[in-house]
Order: C-alpha cells, then sequence, then structure tokens
C-alpha cells in the first residue's frame, strides 16, 4: 500500500513536510462540501475513522499516515479479514464501541470520518455542528446525507462513494489518486451491468436482522446499487431511508426469489438463515423454497471501497442462478 507521500514524484502531502508541486508551496487548505455545506479544510494530521467504511476510503487513498485511530463497533467483522489490514495494524483502535465526543477530544483529533446518524448523532452529544465548535474538522458520507437537518445532499449510493474518494482527495491533495481510483471502481461496476442478466429483475429482499420485525435496506444505501447493477430488484427500493423496519407481511407480499443476509459480526449469517427456513411466515418463500440466499459482509453493504466487491460476488450469484 503506498503511502500518502510516495503517490507521486513530484507532490508531497503536508504531514510529510509542505505540499509541493513543481517545487513550489501549496496552500494546505481546501474548500469541500461536507454534505451540501461548504467547508474550508485544513490537512488534518490525526483523522479519528468510525467503523470499516471510512477507514477503508482513507486507506484506499494511501492516507494511513493522517489517520490516528479507529473505532469499531462489534457489528463489524474483524479488521484482520480486511484488505487492508496491514493499514489498521499500523494505526490505533480507540474503542470497539460507539463514536462519541469524549473519544474523539481525548485523541486529540483534528478530522472526524463518519456517516450522519451512523457515527454521527444528536443523541449522543457528536454532530458536525458541535465539532465545529471544538475546531474539530469533520467530513460525512455523501450516501448518508439525503436527509442531514439544513444542508442535505441527495445522491445514489455508489455516486456516494464516488463523491467521498473524490472529496477527501481534494481534501488531502491527492486528486490524482481518487479520480483513479474511482475510474477503476466505475470501470468494475460497468463490466457488472454489461453482463447483468436479462429480462425481468428478480425480486431480492435484504435480511438484516429482526424477528418480530426485519430490518432490511431502503433505497438510500450501497446494497440498493448492489441489488439493481446486479440486474436485481431491491423489493424496498421505494423506501426513501437507508435502513429501516418494515414488516413480515410486506415481505411476503414481495414474494423475493433471492434473499441476500447482511453478515454481521455479531449476527451470524447462519442463524439468519436457519430463523427464515424455520419461521412459518417465512418458509414458503420462493428464495427459502428454493435455497436462494446470498451471503454479504457487513463491510460490502456499508459505503465504502468494498462495496465493489460485494456488487461482483452478487452478480456472480445471480448469474449462476437457473434460468
Amino acid at each position: 500500500m503506498l503511502t500518502a507521500c510516495a503517490l507521486t514524484g513530484t507532490l508531497l502531502l503536508a504531514g510529510c513536510g509542505a505540499r509541493v508541486e513543481g517545487g513550489a508551496a501549496v496552500s494546505e487548505k481546501a474548500r469541500v462540501k461536507r454534505c451540501g455545506q461548504e467547508v474550508e479544510y485544513t490537512t488534518p494530521r490525526r483523522a479519528v475513522v468510525y467503523e470499516a467504511g471510512s477507514a477503508d476510503k482513507m486507506f484506499a487513498l494511501g492516507l494511513t499516515a493522517h489517520v490516528h485511530g479507529y473505532v469499531m463497533p462489534p457489528a463489524n467483522p474483524p479488521v484482520e479479514e480486511s484488505p487492508w489490514a496491514a493499514e489498521y495494524a499500523k494505526v490505533k483502535l480507540l474503542s470497539d464501541d460507539l463514536l462519541n465526543r469524549e473519544l474523539v477530544v481525548e485523541a486529540k483529533s483534528d478530522f472526524v470520518v463518519a456517516g450522519w446518524r451512523s457515527g454521527f448523532s444528536d443523541q449522543r452529544g457528536i454532530t458536525p455542528a458541535i465539532l465545529d465548535g471544538l475546531k474539530i474538522q469533520s467530513f460525512m458520507h455523501a450516501e448518508s446525507c439525503f436527509n442531514y437537518p439544513g444542508f442535505p445532499e441527495r445522491v445514489e449510493p455508489f455516486e456516494g462513494l464516488y463523491t467521498d474518494l473524490e472529496r477527501l482527495g481534494q481534501i488531502f491533495h491527492v486528486e490524482d489518486r481518487a479520480r483513479a481510483l474511482v475510474a477503476g471502481y466505475r470501470k468494475r461496476v460497468e463490466a457488472v451491468r454489461a453482463q447483468a442478466p436479462k429480462g425481468e429483475p428478480v425480486p431480492v429482499f435484504l435480511y438484516d436482522s429482526g424477528t418480530d420485525k426485519p430490518f432490511t435496506a431502503g433505497g438510500q444505501v450501497p446494497p440498493n446499487d448492489i441489488i439493481r447493477f446486479a440486474g436485481g430488484r431491491n423489493v424496498f427500493a421505494g423506501l426513501d431511508a437507508r435502513w429501516s423496519e418494515v414488516t413480515w407481511e410486506a415481505v411476503v407480499a414481495a414474494q423475493p426469489e433471492v434473499i441476500i443476509i447482511l453478515d454481521y459480526g455479531d449476527r451470524p449469517a447462519a442463524e439468519k438463515i436457519r430463523f427464515l427456513k424455520e419461521s412459518p411466515v417465512t418458509a414458503k418463500l420462493p428464495a427459502v423454497v428454493h435455497n436462494r440466499f446470498h451471503v454479504l459482509d457487513y463491510n460490502e453493504g456499508i459505503s465504502g471501497p468494498r462495496n465493489i466487491d460485494g456488487l461482483e460476488g452478487f452478480a456472480s450469484y445471480l448469474r449462476g442462478l437457473p434460468g
């Protein structure tokens, strides 16, 4: 994995020294959108990142040297299984719980990366506005911005991933690296879409969790794009939400032919599949009867570079189904 300072021979980042292009010092300032709000950033040196999606974006951009530590709640699979395991080993695990203001302050962080209502939270007292008051910079995943108070921004989930990489590239002055990453990811997505099965998209239900009521993916999270780009149809795509509780009656009415199981570190996929097979409510669903389950890793389902892996894996599964 390249460090930020080794990305090109003519570009250096602050933190390795002043940024230089052609031998001339360049300002560390950058004006970049945080959801719908334009914010002036100074190149961060002690980033705190929440969940693997945030960390992966930084690592993919070669910014490990700018990450002080990460917060990883129990649902996240072990970082040792990550494609960036070596990068995680270079930074600190600050907490295995939820993000909070005290942790960020204690870490002397100058930059926090998280999603709105997944990391940042009014209830827990850690929001971009609160951090602004503490002179701590913050960055939000564009995918989570559609209902951000005051400064909403609506982008499709995969476009949100690309937007984040490009904006982080601006903040850390690695624009070329960001453009190259995004171009590579777009190429992989287009390759999948070109191979998608023809005809009526297969109805797909994503099962996150819940027994009394299921928790699923609405239209504002990466699995919605994973399903549709692969040639399926998310039966709850019409929900203008990220992750949402629905009813089993609605699932039955949708008659999904494939079920995606979101695999948590603390909620194994096998347990969820067993529940769906044993519950009289779901046992006769077409997907259950034909044993059509696809397991999606947690980090393939939240906004981050591994969304592309998740898409390729699910697309391969769909293409392998009997016609």
